[in-house]
Protein backbone atom coordinates (compact mmCIF):
# COMPACT_ATOMS: atom_id res chain seq x y z
CA UNK A 1 0.00 0.00 0.00
CA UNK A 2 1.07 3.52 -0.72
CA UNK A 3 0.94 6.82 2.30
CA UNK A 4 -0.66 9.26 1.04
CA UNK A 5 -0.25 13.07 2.54
CA UNK A 6 -3.59 12.68 3.99
CA UNK A 7 -3.24 9.53 5.25
CA UNK A 8 0.26 11.00 6.91
CA UNK A 9 -2.06 13.74 8.24
CA UNK A 10 -4.39 12.14 10.15
CA UNK A 11 -1.81 9.96 11.91
CA UNK A 12 -0.09 13.40 12.81
CA UNK A 13 -3.03 14.61 14.46
CA UNK A 14 -4.25 11.69 16.66
CA UNK A 15 -3.33 11.90 20.11
CA UNK A 16 -0.74 9.81 21.36
CA UNK A 17 -2.24 9.90 25.11
CA UNK A 18 -5.28 8.39 23.59
CA UNK A 19 -3.69 5.34 21.58
CA UNK A 20 -1.32 4.81 24.48
CA UNK A 21 -3.89 2.66 26.44
CA UNK A 22 -5.02 0.55 23.42
CA UNK A 23 -1.03 -0.49 22.58
CA UNK A 24 -0.46 -1.15 26.49
CA UNK A 25 -4.56 -3.25 26.91
CA UNK A 26 -3.55 -5.25 23.78
CA UNK A 27 0.22 -6.33 25.55
CA UNK A 28 -1.62 -7.04 28.46
CA UNK A 29 -4.16 -9.09 26.82
CA UNK A 30 -0.92 -11.14 25.55
CA UNK A 31 0.99 -11.17 29.07
CA UNK A 32 2.79 -8.40 28.48
CA UNK A 33 3.17 -5.27 31.07
CA UNK A 34 3.50 -1.66 30.98
CA UNK A 35 6.92 -1.97 31.81
CA UNK A 36 8.00 -3.42 28.69
CA UNK A 37 5.87 -1.16 26.56
CA UNK A 38 7.23 1.75 28.35
CA UNK A 39 11.19 0.30 27.90
CA UNK A 40 10.34 -0.47 24.01
CA UNK A 41 9.14 3.11 24.11
CA UNK A 42 12.06 4.84 25.80
CA UNK A 43 14.81 2.90 24.30
CA UNK A 44 12.70 4.04 20.37
CA UNK A 45 12.26 7.49 21.18
CA UNK A 46 15.05 8.54 23.35
CA UNK A 47 12.10 9.80 25.84
CA UNK A 48 12.56 8.85 29.71
CA UNK A 49 9.46 7.77 31.81
CA UNK A 50 8.59 11.31 32.79
CA UNK A 51 8.71 12.75 29.32
CA UNK A 52 6.96 9.82 27.79
CA UNK A 53 4.21 10.50 30.99
CA UNK A 54 4.15 14.19 30.13
CA UNK A 55 3.44 13.67 27.11
CA UNK A 56 0.46 11.20 27.63
CA UNK A 57 -0.99 13.97 30.14
CA UNK A 58 -0.11 16.75 27.62
CA UNK A 59 -2.15 15.44 25.03
CA UNK A 60 0.34 15.58 22.17
CA UNK A 61 -0.29 14.28 18.89
CA UNK A 62 2.23 12.21 17.07
CA UNK A 63 3.23 14.94 15.03
CA UNK A 64 4.63 16.83 18.17
CA UNK A 65 5.45 13.25 19.65
CA UNK A 66 7.85 12.52 17.04
CA UNK A 67 9.46 15.79 16.50
CA UNK A 68 10.50 15.92 19.83
CA UNK A 69 11.56 12.42 19.92
CA UNK A 70 15.52 11.36 19.35
CA UNK A 71 14.63 8.21 17.38
CA UNK A 72 17.09 5.57 18.00
CA UNK A 73 20.29 5.78 15.67
CA UNK A 74 18.99 1.83 14.62
CA UNK A 75 15.90 2.16 14.07
CA UNK A 76 16.43 2.04 10.57
CA UNK A 77 16.76 -1.87 11.49
CA UNK A 78 12.60 -1.93 11.65
CA UNK A 79 11.61 -3.58 8.97
CA UNK A 80 8.45 -5.52 7.32
CA UNK A 81 4.84 -5.18 7.51
CA UNK A 82 2.47 -3.39 9.47
CA UNK A 83 -0.78 -2.61 8.58
CA UNK A 84 -0.45 -3.55 5.32
CA UNK A 85 2.35 -1.13 4.58
CA UNK A 86 6.21 -2.37 3.85
CA UNK A 87 8.26 -0.07 6.65
CA UNK A 88 11.24 0.27 4.83
CA UNK A 89 9.00 1.36 1.52
CA UNK A 90 7.41 4.17 2.67
CA UNK A 91 9.06 7.17 1.44
CA UNK A 92 11.05 9.87 2.79
CA UNK A 93 8.28 12.66 2.83
CA UNK A 94 6.05 10.58 5.02
CA UNK A 95 8.99 9.85 7.76
CA UNK A 96 5.89 10.57 10.45
CA UNK A 97 4.47 7.78 9.18
CA UNK A 98 7.14 5.58 8.92
CA UNK A 99 8.19 6.29 12.51
CA UNK A 100 4.41 5.22 13.85
CA UNK A 101 4.55 2.30 11.75
CA UNK A 102 8.00 1.17 13.62
CA UNK A 103 6.94 2.31 16.97
CA UNK A 104 3.86 -0.32 15.96
CA UNK A 105 6.04 -2.68 14.29
CA UNK A 106 7.86 -2.76 18.28
CA UNK A 107 4.88 -3.12 20.25
CA UNK A 108 3.92 -6.07 17.57
CA UNK A 109 6.77 -7.87 18.29
CA UNK A 110 6.20 -7.37 22.17
CA UNK A 111 2.56 -8.94 21.93
CA UNK A 112 4.14 -11.97 19.91
CA UNK A 113 6.24 -12.59 22.49
CA UNK A 114 9.14 -11.66 21.11
CA UNK A 115 12.45 -11.28 22.91
CA UNK A 116 13.53 -8.31 24.51
CA UNK A 117 16.84 -8.42 23.41
CA UNK A 118 15.68 -8.87 19.66
CA UNK A 119 13.06 -6.13 19.56
CA UNK A 120 15.60 -3.56 20.90
CA UNK A 121 17.65 -3.50 17.71
CA UNK A 122 21.56 -3.78 18.47
CA UNK A 123 24.12 -3.90 15.33
CA UNK A 124 26.14 -6.92 14.29
CA UNK A 125 29.69 -6.73 15.07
Amino acid sequence: MKVTAEKNEKVANMIFGSIYPLYLNRLEKNGRTKEELNQVLRWFTGYDQDALQTLIDDKVNFRTFFEKAKIHPNAHMIKGVVCGYRIEEIEDEFDLYRQCRRMEKLIDELAKGRKMEKILRKEKK
